[in-house]
C-alpha cells in the first residue's frame, strides 16, 4: 500500500450568498484521501457533508482553496474537463441508486463506457465481469424492476466500479435499504477497500460508519473531527 495522496484540500471553502447573508457551507478544510482509505463524512443536518461530497465529485468547485485531484487543480477545469474527470476518475453511488428501469443489469452497468467511447463488445464484457464481482454474475439480463433493494445497490456499485476509478464516492449508499441488505452492502464496500478501492461514504449512521477505517466528522463547515479506527 502507498502514502500518495489522490485528493488533497487546502484551505478549501464554499460560501452561498442568500439574500445579505453569507453562508459559510465549508469554511477552511484541509483534508487529504489517500489510495486504499476507506472513510465516512458524517455531521448533522447544515454541517457542510453534501456540500463537500459535491466538490470532491466535481459535481461543484469551491469559492477558494485548493483541491487537487491526482494532482490536477480541480478549480482550473472547465465543464467538458469537469465532466471528462467524473467519468474517468469517480464512481458514483447513490441512495436513489439511479438505474434506468428499461435496460437490464448489463445495459445499466456499461453506461458510462459508452461515454467513455468503449467498443461495445469490450463494455459487454467488462461490464459482465463487474457484475460478478458483486456477486450477480447470474443477474445480468433482469431489469431493475426485477430485483430486490440490495441487488438494484449491487448493480449501481458495479457501474461504479465499470471504469477503475480512483475513488468511489457513496452518498447514504444504504439509506434506501433494511437492516440486513444494509449489512449486506456494507460488506461489498468493505471487500472493494480491502482489494485496494478508495472509498469515500456520506452517512448519518453511525452503524454503518463503524464499517470504515476512518471516520471524518463535520460541524457548522469545519472538520470537527477526523479520526482512523
Amino acid at each position: 500500500m502507498t502514502n500518495k495522496a489522490i485528493i488533497t484540500m487546502q484551505s478549501l471553502c464554499k460560501f452561498y450568498e442568500m439574500g445579505d447573508q453569507v453562508v459559510r457551507a465549508l469554511d477552511s478544510i484541509d483534508l487529504d484521501f489517500r489510495l486504499n482509505d476507506y472513510a465516512a463524512i458524517m455531521g448533522p443536518s447544515g454541517s457542510g457533508k453534501s456540500t463537500l461530497m459535491n466538490i470532491i465529485g466535481c459535481l461543484d468547485t469551491p469559492t477558494s482553496g485548493i483541491y487537487e485531484l491526482n494532482g490536477q487543480q480541480v478549480a482550473d477545469m472547465d465543464d467538458d474537463e469537469l465532466a471528462r474527470i467524473r467519468n474517468r476518475e469517480i464512481g458514483f453511488v447513490f441512495q436513489t441508486f439511479n438505474l434506468l428501469p428499461r435496460l437490464n443489469c448489463l445495459r445499466n452497468v456499461e453506461l458510462p463506457l459508452i461515454y467513455a467511447g468503449v467498443p461495445p463488445e469490450e463494455r459487454e464484457e467488462r461490464a459482465a465481469e463487474a457484475l460478478k464481482r458483486v456477486g450477480l454474475g447470474d443477474r445480468i439480463t433482469h431489469k431493475p424492476a426485477e430485483l430486490s433493494g440490495g441487488q438494484i445497490q449491487r448493480v449501481a456499485i458495479a457501474r461504479a466500479l465499470i471504469n477503475k476509478p480512483s475513488i468511489i464516492l457513496a452518498d447514504e449508499p444504504t439509506g434506501n435499504l433494511d437492516t440486513a441488505t444494509s449489512i449486506e452492502i456494507m460488506k461489498i464496500f468493505s471487500e472493494l477497500s480491502d482489494a485496494g478501492n478508495t472509498i469515500i461514504l456520506i452517512t448519518h449512521e453511525e452503524d454503518i460508519a463503524r464499517y470504515t477505517r476512518r471516520i471524518i466528522r463535520l460541524r457548522d463547515g469545519k472538520i470537527e473531527t477526523d479520526s482512523r479506527q
